[in-house]
């Protein structure tokens, strides 16, 4: 009798807890309806496990005194980083809704009067960020997701020692999950004694006592550094070597990584401040007040920082923004596909139009289940008129966007629900030919490396696979 009673009572309370969760999915706001949908199905389809998984993994929960610092913080170093006049820049007519678009979701100007340059696709690249070290006389601000403790993430911090030892003020985050193994080693202390100031972002302590106030996959996944508010160094490349010691069987890693001198660079520099002042509460916002030197006629730029504590929108908006404003061609490089409705309807929209669109993707991902989720979008893309390359060369790790020749997108965002709404990712817009030709030929030699893959092969696919991919893109907003 007593048995029957608790598991009528279980059944009760699991009853009502499924309930009032189905409920609080309907009413949350600024949530996409495919997402509500699935979480909905897990929830009622998986008993308790989906009732665990909503309650962990459903909402972007943060400590809400982290949020406010967070907003605090934004405000005053917005208010200090007004941008001189001269070099705010009047876009041309086709990049006006892109630039407005831009500045919706990341709040910053788009500003002319910059130098770019794209570092060679080796581990060389690295040395140039060590040069620009060496070369520092008042400060080195690094922030990476992950910095392994290999060659490169060697040479990097001892650069950051030199440096540390002769007066300069280097200030470190990398981010507590995906640089764990460098906060391990004898560097990260090495760093230390030299006189760095070095945190981590998003620390897992207690893990049972944290996961009550904030999601525990939230994470800091910029990767910037930048010295005497002079010149900057940002893109997709971690700290590490191409052999990426952590996942070597998919080596080499390729990446983009570029430098950055003039205005543009304060707005790299906001980015780092605000994260540091948000985790260590050290006001330095007076760092923001000289102003990077103008490289005239220089190319036009727009640094765009995304984070889950922002409400504005999420890099997916500034993507689709350039894809409505596509015309002739569009190339996208992006490591992981698993979009949110909007910009996988903006690149079938752009491809359906007439517009040449091509992506390239890792021909193997580290992520088996990303990977198959990917392809799980490949016939939708391939049948609006898209083309596919896979990338054969090892792990194509690169997130680029290029528009018509004329203005392209490249940072630490890849294309996938993670970076739209849980990661702090950091991107540049640049509207400039020039440049943004240095990004197609880029885009091109991946395009050489690459195979093909057809709408005929897809169709061809083994029921099992298809099956796989296509139940897999159903959970795609929930990945």
């Amino acid at each position: 009798m007593m048995r029957g009673m608790w598991a009528s009572f279980l059944v009760i309370l699991h009853t009502t807890v499924t309930l009032a969760l189905i409920a609080r999915v309907l009413i949350r706001p600024r949530l996409d309806p495919s997402v509500r949908l699935a979480w909905i199905m897990v929830i009622e389809a998986v008993p308790l496990v989906g009732i665990l998984a909503y309650v962990l993994f459903g909402e972007v929960r943060m400590n809400q005194a982290e949020v406010q610092r967070m907003a605090d913080v934004r405000d005053r170093l917005t208010n200090l980083r007004v941008p001189n006049p001269a070099v705010i820049a009047e876009p041309p007519d086709y990049a006006q809704p892109v630039v407005a678009a831009n500045a919706a979701v990341g709040g910053m100007s788009a500003l002319s009067g910059n130098r770019i340059h794209l570092l060679e696709e080796s581990d060389g690249a690295i040395d140039r960020l060590i040069d620009a070290i060496d070369r520092a006389r008042d400060h080195v601000h690094i922030l990476f997701y992950i910095w392994l403790p290999d060659h490169s993430g060697q040479k990097v911090a001892d650069a950051v020692a030199r440096a540390a030892q002769r007066g300069v003020e280097c200030r470190v985050i990398v981010d507590a999950l995906g640089s764990r193994l460098l906060v391990r080693s004898p560097l990260w202390t090495r760093m230390q004694e030299a006189g760095a100031e070095c945190v981590t972002a998003f620390p897992w302590g207690l893990p049972f006592i944290s996961v009550l106030f904030r999601r525990l996959d939230l994470r800091n996944h910029r990767k910037i550094l930048v010295v005497d508010n002079a010149v900057a160094f940002s893109g997709s490349r971690n700290c590490a070597d191409m052999a990426f010691a952590i996942k070597p069987r998919f080596a080499p890693w390729v990446d983009i990584l570029m430098s950055v001198e003039g205005p543009v660079v304060r707005q790299f520099q906001s980015v780092f401040l605000g994260d540091w002042m948000s985790y260590t509460g050290k006001d330095l916002g007076d760092m923001l007040q000289p102003v990077a030197p103008v490289a005239d006629p220089g190319e036009v730029a727009q640094v765009i920082p995304t984070g889950p504590d922002r409400r504005q929108g999420s890099i997916s908006d500034c993507l689709a923004g350039m894809l409505h404003a596509a015309r002739d061609r569009v190339v996208i490089t992006t490591p992981y596909y698993v979009p949110d409705v909007a910009l996988d309807a903006a690149i079938r929209a752009a491809a359906r139009r007439g517009v040449e669109v091509t992506m390239i993707l890792p021909g193997r991902n580290d992520s088996l289940v990303v990977g198959a989720t990917s392809q799980g979008f490949y016939y939708g893309l391939l049948s609006a008129g898209a083309r596919i390359m896979l990338f054969q060369d090892g792990l194509l790790h690169s997130k680029i966007l290029t528009v018509d020749g004329r203005m392209g997108m490249v940072g630490s965002a890849n294309l996938d629900r993670r970076s739209f709404e849980l990661n702090y990712e950091v991107n540049m817009a640049v509207f400039d030919h020039e440049f943004v030709g240095e990004l197609d030929a880029r885009q091109d030699s991946y395009a050489e490396r690459s195979r093909e893959i057809t709408l005929e092969e897809v169709r061809n696919w083994s029921i099992l696979r298809r099956l796989r991919n296509n139940l897999l893109a159903l959970a795609s907003p929930l990945l």
